[in-house]
């Protein structure tokens, strides 16, 4: 109710039309496993994922993002239940890993959310989660660059402030979700996002990794940086237990 009501003035401003052709310039593309080992956990969980974000990617597939709207991950997908085929996949809540229908979306989120920073989009809304749950596994991107987002509470939404028009397109390979965002002109700026002082920490007896997530703004014309701005500073709680590689950060 709370989330209906604060949309109010922004009805009608939400990007909800889609074009199947791909618009002329690439801004950013980006894929990412779909199978990883994930501690002890069931791989089955992985196996339904995979099934959810082929029922999800097509929600947003194509997606317009115009001069002055935002962009919604939950106006797209709506909420994934049973009835629309969704299965029983892997959620982070509360600080633990559970189980639950539409599972394993975050990944979608996850990509979503780092494409976008490569863009001159502005992060309307997106959250983290308090925890890391597992230790790095092909790890590409920094840790904490990632999006959580459960319906309708946690959602990811980035805001249009330009004259130019963005679209994103989603696929997926047999190994890869993957994803691309285009725009109808050439972007002024490139931009490069990069992580600064990781490192991990104990206290009070509990184990925690911390690191800044950080982007720089390159003007293409030139190819001089233009601006360095910090995004994110993580501050997480360990759930699994630290090898000697990992303890050998805690400086």
């Amino acid at each position: 109710m709370f989330r209906h009501i604060a949309d109010l003035p922004r009805i009608g401003r939400f990007a909800s039309k889609k074009e199947s052709e791909a618009l002329k310039f690439t801004c950013k593309k980006h894929q990412s496993l779909l199978r990883r080992r994930l501690g002890n956990s069931d791989p089955q969980l992985q196996e339904n994922k995979i099934k959810n974000l082929r029922l999800a990617c097509p929600t947003i597939d194509g997606i317009v993002i115009k001069p002055g709207e935002t962009f919604s991950f939950w106006r797209c997908v709506g909420e994934a239940t049973e009835d629309k085929g969704y299965h029983e996949g892997m959620q982070l809540s509360r600080g633990e890993v559970v189980r639950g229908v539409g599972g394993g979306l975050c990944q979608l989120a996850n990509l979503l959310y780092w494409m976008s920073l490569h863009t001159p989009l502005e992060i309307s809304e997106r959250h983290h989660h308090s925890f890391d749950p597992f230790p790095d596994e092909n790890r590409v991107l920094p840790f904490g660059s990632g999006a959580g987002v459960f319906y309708n509470y946690i959602d990811l939404r980035f805001y249009n402030p330009t004259d130019l028009t963005f679209q994103i397109k989603l696929w997926l390979t047999d190994d890869h979700l993957k994803g691309a965002i285009y725009s109808d002109r050439e972007t002024q700026y490139s931009y490069h996002v990069i992580e600064k002082n990781h490192k991990f920490s104990t206290e009070d007896g509990k184990n925690f990794r911390e690191n800044e997530i950080w982007r720089e703004v390159i003007d293409r014309r030139t190819g001089n940086r233009v601006a360095e701005e910090m995004l994110v500073k993580n501050h997480a709680e360990v759930k699994y237990e630290l090898n000697l590689a990992a303890q050998a950060c805690n400086v």
